[in-house]
């Protein structure tokens, strides 16, 4: 990509201000005086940015099963991930979780899925640039409220009343439908 920087100066450092992490990569360096011919170098230029979470996904799981929640995070430096319940850290190997992390990914597994696991969790990702998070819903396999209720019928939430669970359900079904869509 053509980009071009023009710049005089003395010293070993050169400060870019406004330059954008889309403007990272190599560069052709030319050092030149009336004394002698110029100096060629190539050099690699790093633009830090703090981290942005571009994959965090919902999962279905059912109890008893494996489950794993990911978070995708691109930063420079690297971004660190930290996982949270509410508002309640997770640590690795307690609970019956574990946090694998490496490079832009990281993933909450838990080896067997109860009840208790059901819920919002949140993926924080950090570097020395700031910060952001991701909410990311772990949630069972199957709901009541998208079983058949009668012969022929795939669901029948005509009726005029709903039991309470399966509104909740529904409702709930509905939300992580539409996280899912981002």
């Amino acid at each position: 990509i053509g980009w071009q920087f023009f710049f005089v100066t003395e010293g070993e450092y050169v400060e870019i201000t406004s330059i954008t992490k889309e403007q990272s990569g190599e560069y052709e360096c030319i050092s030149s005086n009336d004394v002698s011919a110029p100096d060629v170098r190539m050099l690699q230029v790093t633009v830090n940015y703090p981290p942005f979470i571009s994959k965090a996904r919902s999962t279905r799981t059912a109890v008893g099963q494996r489950g794993v929640l990911q978070c995708e995070a691109s930063a420079v430096p690297v971004a660190a991930f930290e996982w949270y319940k509410e508002d309640r850290k997770l640590f690795n190997g307690l609970n019956g979780v574990k946090i694998e992390n490496k490079g832009n990914h990281s993933m909450l597994i838990f080896f067997n899925v109860s009840e208790e696991d059901y819920g919002n969790y949140t993926c924080v990702a950090m570097n020395k640039m700031g910060n952001t998070n991701a909410s990311i819903i772990l949630y069972g396999k199957r709901c009541p409220c998208l079983e058949p209720t009668g012969p022929g019928t795939i669901n029948d939430v005509s009726r005029a009343s709903l039991s309470q669970p399966s509104s909740l359900c529904l409702l709930v079904t509905l939300i992580v439908l539409y996280l899912l869509k981002f």
